[in-house]
């Protein structure tokens, strides 16, 4: 991973439509990703709330970076999108290069 991407400002987000529920993500970033009663990862806000609507965006905590990228590179749904807050380029996920 560059140095740039540990100090850019991140957004995540989860394609239910990809997800398999298998949870990795949920184990590696509690914080930042949850299920819901479908059985599908979503993300939930600073605040924890689950934010239950496909597609959203959340910011990535600096302290949780390494946590969701990993996440999106394990994903074996590769359903999790890492992209920097800036340009909207993708760092980790299925379009990240």
């Amino acid at each position: 991973m560059s140095a740039q991407v540990e100090t850019d400002e991140l957004q995540v987000w989860v394609d239910q439509d990809l997800c398999t529920g298998d949870g990795l993500c949920v184990q590696y970033a509690p914080e930042v990703f949850e299920f819901d009663i479908d059985g599908l990862a979503y993300v939930k806000d600073s605040s924890g709330e689950l934010l239950a609507t496909p597609g959203a965006r959340v910011d990535v905590p600096a302290h949780l970076r390494l946590e969701v990228i990993d996440s999106a590179k394990e994903c074996p749904g590769e359903c999790i999108h890492v992209v920097r807050r800036t340009d909207d380029v993708e760092v980790a996920g299925p379009d990240a290069d």
